[in-house]
């Protein structure tokens, strides 16, 4: 008993020291939904899935009130902002009333998300789609069935998130020194994110 203790202790410091990541899933099919949700938690990531991109974007916070006229409305409440952190968001690029590629404009659009990676999926293999995804700002675009080695290729793009937020909340929040006065905030030195 005491053995299994230690070990339940040992594994729960080496998650700890794992950076957890967070993935917003998008897809219309809840058969891919299950294999993308299924992979990701397989590369130790905590994974949120959603069925449209206005789910998604009312998850992100971004999109307030369900239009009348819109078929994928769930509620006529006022949408509750979820504060967690998203490290990336992977999306289905076909997708009925909102694709992954306007899913893609709203985020790069949002001042509050516009930093989030965001990552296109498709079962159809169109140059000119991938080009132009890629231009508005997606970090990759993965062909179907997304396989766990594409996955693997996520975690810098991850990584940078994470940085960036830590950043940010050292900015927001200076440290103080022994006299009681604010401290200069040190931007840390990041070194190649492959490296990581």
């Amino acid at each position: 008993v005491q053995g299994s203790r230690l070990n339940l202790k040992i594994s729960a410091m080496v998650m700890a020291a794992e950076p957890q990541f967070h993935v917003l899933a998008v897809d219309d099919s809840l058969f891919d939904r299950k294999l993308i949700e299924r992979l990701l938690q397989k590369a130790s990531c905590q994974v949120t899935t959603v069925d449209s991109g206005y789910k998604a974007l009312e998850f992100l916070g971004l999109r307030e009130g369900v239009e009348i006229n819109d078929p994928d409305a769930v509620s006529t409440s006022p949408v509750i902002h979820q504060e967690v952190e998203v490290n990336l968001i992977i999306t289905d690029y076909c997708m009925p009333s909102m694709t992954g590629y306007d899913l893609l404009k709203e985020v790069k659009e949002s001042s509050a998300c516009k930093n989030i990676p965001v990552v296109i999926m498709s079962s159809e293999n169109v140059p000119a789609r991938i080009s132009r995804c890629l231009e508005e700002g997606a970090e990759e675009f993965f062909l179907k069935p997304v396989r766990l080695a594409d996955l693997n290729k996520l975690k810098p793009h991850m990584m940078k998130t994470k940085l960036k937020n830590q950043k940010l909340e050292e900015i927001e929040t200076p440290s103080k020194d022994e006299s009681g006065t604010v401290a200069a905030v040190v931007e840390p030195e990041v070194k190649n994110l492959t490296e990581i």
